[in-house]
């Protein structure tokens, strides 16, 4: 087990990691939208979802890996109306035959974020 971090994402604001690696799998902790440089949420849904990809872009970055690595992205929503918005993003930066779980409600996010993402990676070097 490796833990991974960066500082060109959010830091851990509880008791745990960025993202740990085992046995060739990375599995990055949920993102939500905050600036690595400050640590404080971004505003608009647009901004937060962008934000959010780019902390997990950053992780990914961290072990050498990239969003093509991605095998599995799940996303929790604080409104489903956001959900389209959040596709059309995904599929900017995934491609449009990625997949991904589906997007169950998320009203009490600790932060207050409109947006919060997890997701695991394989590199096929290890």
């Amino acid at each position: 087990m490796k833990i991974i971090e960066t500082d060109n994402a959010p830091k851990a604001i509880g008791t745990y990691s960025q993202a740990v690696k085992v046995n060739g799998f990375l599995f990055i902790s949920g993102q939500i939208p905050l600036d690595p440089s400050t640590m404080e949420l971004v505003e608009g849904i647009e901004n937060q979802i962008n934000q959010v990809f780019e902390n997990i872009n950053q992780i990914l970055k961290a072990d050498g890996m990239d969003f093509s690595n991605v095998v599995k992205l799940s996303v929790l929503l604080e409104d489903l109306s956001h959900f389209e918005k959040v596709n059309e993003i995904f599929k900017l930066i995934c491609g449009a035959d990625r997949n991904r779980d589906g997007a169950p409600d998320l009203s009490d996010v600790d932060m207050g974020g409109d947006d919060e993402d997890g997701m695991g990676g394989e590199d096929e070097d290890d």
